[in-house]
């Protein structure tokens, strides 16, 4: 169900506004039902936690509130934007201006620098070097990395390039940042920093997150722990 008073008068609208969603995939003849009827609204400045067992849904869901999937049927409107309507050229610059990627296994690359790897985003931008040179060094100081900022990814700890893949996400200064198992392959320590930023993010500069995580713990740190299984919501946890 979507969240209670989310349509009522003079409320706000939801930054997510999720109707009907289904997701479908096609194996040959067989067809796979992934995701049902889902219902969810996620306000502007909310932690959000997707949990379910493996095969429930949950990355998909992900992927299609990030604009990296498309929906079989239903809607998502992120910010009043369908975002199942755009073509392929639009909804990539759509994920460019508004969405920020954290994966597990960070995705650095790594003949690039930490400094290089954050700024990748931004290369896609309008911005001057000088420009470029400022974001990223603010960004990597919210991440206590601006003295690893010449450093390859080889070069840093695995809580290190999480830190920078954090960055990275929030180089843009996106609405909305999606995190699939981002403390998946870290230590207890290293996770707990990782989610303490996604926390800051959330309190300090308004972020919205949606986190994909099996891991109680890491899910505890969000405002709300959403449940999934063989495709359909079951539960919303505040």
């Amino acid at each position: 169900m979507p969240e209670a008073g989310a349509d009522e008068p003079g409320a706000a609208p939801p930054l997510i506004q999720i109707r009907g969603l289904s997701k479908d995939y096609h194996r040959g003849e067989q067809v796979i039902h992934v995701l049902r009827e889902i219902e969810l609204d996620v306000r502007s400045g909310e932690f959000v936690a997707l949990m379910g067992p493996s095969g429930s849904g949950k990355s998909t869901l992900l992927n299609l509130i990030a604009g990296i999937d498309k929906p079989s049927g239903g809607t998502i409107r992120i910010g009043g934007v369908d975002i199942g309507t755009l073509g392929e050229g639009a909804l990539a610059d759509w994920r460019a201006a508004n969405v920020g990627f954290i994966f597990q296994f960070y995705n650095l690359m790594p003949v690039l620098t930490a400094f290089e790897n954050v700024e990748l985003p931004l290369l896609l931008t309008s911005m001057s070097a000088r420009e470029r040179e400022a974001q990223v060094d603010a960004v990597l100081g919210m991440v206590a990395l601006t003295d690893r900022a010449d450093h390859y990814p080889n070069e840093l700890s695995g809580g290190q390039q999480q830190r920078v893949a954090v960055a990275r996400a929030l180089v843009t200064d996106p609405t909305l940042i999606v995190a699939d198992e981002p403390t998946g392959d870290l230590d207890r320590v290293t996770g707990e920093e990782v989610l303490s930023l996604l926390e800051q993010f959330v309190r300090e500069l308004g972020k919205t997150v949606v986190m994909v995580t099996h891991d109680p713990k890491a899910a505890a740190k969000a405002q709300r722990i959403v449940h999934l299984e063989k495709g359909v919501l079951v539960d919303m946890v505040a």
